[in-house]
């Protein structure tokens, strides 16, 4: 396992990860949303590496917008930036190849290393001419004299063009988003208690509709065999089987005995109900984890999807259909393409009905089994429960019976 070895230079202190091999990435403590859509508790940090072989230097990646002056800064206490050789690509979303102009006006002579759609991309975004690109497929290498980068494809985690560069002789993986955290707190993967659920979090949020290609892409990473996996978020891993064990369960959806219900009340109903299907599954032994939509976050939402078997939705009937907060973590949960299989609805209304109508159209297009629901005009009744824990106890009858 590497040491701790930091440069304590001028403005900056420069991790450096192997031998030659430095972190220059930033970390950003007050990001607080990303995509205007993913919350950030705890800020994230953008990754990139400086690798300075015998002869060429490379730079892995880049950083977001509004720190590429720091992204200088940093290179500038290794090697002088405009003798930089490469800059490799990995992924062509903005908060890593945002400083990419920036990086190339400084450094005459560098090349863009991408693949064939990172190309594209690298136009479409930066205007990067043709002439400044070196593209790569899968089984390229690049000889910086005794540091060999090896390009690896590894489409859709999470765009089109995205791949993974591995330094041979470090035995170093470049993996871009995949595997990554939000955070900005610690730099190793030991440093940070909680990393496993802040990577489970970011994969629900990124990674989980594509979990199939995931597969293909851990695949290829084990193949490698790492001693290091430096991804573009959050902490590095000097402990690689620690997060490819996690993705194994991830990538093939792997679920546990356990719901998520996601549910919004107004005047109390649809939560009166939500408190008893509660109470009977954790009963009947199942693991539940309960959102209250106006007030939930939205990553640990999808972080509990990630490994989630059934789900409930509960939301009452406004303006003759759901109530929107429940509307849109519905939708939400069909983009992320979550594992779970069964699920089942509690609804009330007051003076006129449309919520579960509206929620049941759209779990029809779903391949859920919908395992019942029960829809209340008005205060909750006796009755009412009865119903509702009848239909705990079935779905908690599926969840046990699922033949995983």
């Amino acid at each position: 396992m590497p040491d701790k070895k930091v440069i304590h230079m001028n403005a900056y202190a420069i991790p450096e990860i192997s031998e030659n091999v430095f972190w220059v990435g930033s970390k950003d403590w007050n990001r607080r949303l990303f995509d205007a859509l993913i919350p950030l508790p705890q800020g994230t940090t953008y990754n990139a590496y400086f690798v300075k072989g015998n002869e060429k230097t490379a730079l892995i990646d880049s950083v977001n917008p509004g720190f590429e002056k720091e992204l200088e800064g940093k290179i500038e206490q290794i090697s002088s930036v405009k003798d930089l050789d490469y800059l490799v690509m990995n992924h062509a979303e903005p908060d890593h190849s945002g400083s990419i102009p920036y990086i190339l006006n400084l450094a005459p002579k560098a090349v863009l290393v991408t693949t064939e759609k990172g190309a594209k991309m690298a136009t479409m975004y930066h205007n990067i001419p043709q002439e400044r690109m070196m593209i790569v497929k899968q089984g390229d290498s690049l000889d910086l004299g005794g540091k060999t980068l090896k390009f690896v494809e590894a489409p859709w985690l999470h765009w089109p063009e995205t791949m993974f560069t591995f330094l041979e002789e470090d035995r170093v993986l470049f993996s871009c988003d995949f595997f990554g955290a939000h955070t900005a707190f610690g730099f190793y993967d030991d440093d940070v208690e909680d990393l496993i659920s802040l990577a489970k979090r970011y994969f629900g949020e990124i990674m989980m509709p594509f979990k199939g290609l995931g597969k293909k892409g851990l695949e290829k990473a084990r193949e490698l065999d790492p001693l290091i996996i430096a991804p573009s978020h959050g902490p590095l891993y000097r402990n690689p089987e620690r997060i490819f064990e996690a993705y194994s369960d991830w990538t093939v959806g792997k679920t546990k005995e356990k719901v998520i219900i996601p549910y919004v009340s107004m005047w109390n109903s649809t939560e009166n109900m939500v408190k008893v299907i509660v109470e009977t599954l954790i009963a009947e032994g199942i693991e539940v984890c309960l959102y209250n939509l106006a007030n939930a976050d939205i990553g640990d939402i999808a972080k509990d999807l990630v490994d989630s078997r059934g789900i409930v939705v509960g939301t009452p009937t406004l303006l003759g259909g759901m109530h929107p907060l429940a509307l849109n973590a519905v939708n939400l949960a069909k983009v992320l393409r979550p594992p779970f299989k069964y699920a089942a609805a509690l609804s009330s209304y007051g003076w006129g009905g449309g919520a579960l109508n509206q929620l049941q159209k759209i779990l029809e297009t779903t391949k859920l089994e919908i395992v019942g629901a029960v829809d209340v005009n008005g205060p909750c009744k006796e009755e009412d429960f009865d119903k509702v824990r009848e239909l705990g106890m079935e779905l908690a009858r599926k969840i046990k019976e699922d033949s995983e």
